[in-house]
């Protein structure tokens, strides 16, 4: 188990994540824009990593020279469709649901006061059910409960051996900071904040020592609502 998680407490698993081999003739599925840039065997591993990604660019190929090149030489101006060839999506993400990856898990933190008692928690994204919460704790701050979040959901789908389940936080700090390895906050090291710290502390190591394959996407709050995880305080 992830050093990480040894100061919290896994409270169930995620759903299963149904992976599924083509058994027809191989296909290769580039993906120039999306959750993590690269080639794929599957459609369904091409799938996680554009649906719900703004203007994501992708296409398949019959052999794997065919696509590497094509994903060398960069993306075209089209992606696949059931009728040809189109032009890829510029809008803005929908005012539904309907772009939102339902099989994903959804961080979220609250702070009363900043400093103040801070608290962060990871819930399924279609459900709202809880997986994993920790504080609150004092002397906090709403970024580091954010950044926190993300890495505590890391390595809780790690150790459950789902290395591509998608993650939704609300933070576009706390993206920049799980990218960078580092929480980036000037906040005052206290006595009554050492648990924050400590965390801080397991989280920059965990990164440092583990790869990210798990796509973080920001989830947009103006067309879709309060995410899942919200606490509810505003």
């Amino acid at each position: 188990m992830s050093r990480f998680l040894l100061l919290v407490k896994i409270v169930t698993k995620p759903p299963h994540f149904n992976e599924r081999m083509s058994k027809n003739k191989p296909k290769y599925y580039v993906v120039w824009v999306g959750a993590k840039p690269g080639i794929y065997l599957t459609w369904e591993d091409c799938k996680k990593q554009i649906h719900g990604y703004p203007q994501a660019k992708y296409k398949s190929f019959d052999s794997r020279p065919a696509a590497e090149a094509a994903f060398k030489g960069g993306p075209p101006a089209y992606s696949p469709s059931n009728s040809g060839l189109k032009k890829a999506s510029t809008q803005k993400p929908s005012g539904t649901s309907t772009g939102i990856i339902k099989q994903s898990l959804s961080v979220d933190a609250a702070c009363s006061g900043n400093p103040g008692d801070m608290e962060y928690r990871g819930v399924d994204t279609a459900s709202g059910k809880e997986y994993f919460r920790v504080g609150p704790l004092k002397d906090g701050t709403n970024n580091i409960g954010e950044f926190l979040a993300i890495v505590h959901a890391l390595a809780f789908l790690k150790n459950k051996n789902l290395p591509n389940y998608p993650i939704y936080t609300d933070s576009k700090t706390a993206i920049g900071w799980v990218q960078k390895g580092k929480c980036n906050t000037k906040l005052e090291h206290t006595g009554r904040n050492d648990a924050i710290f400590e965390l801080i502390q397991r989280a920059e190591q965990w990164l440092s020592q583990n790869k990210v394959t798990n796509p973080i996407h920001k989830w947009e709050t103006k067309y879709w609502g309060e995410i899942p995880a919200d606490f509810g305080r505003k």
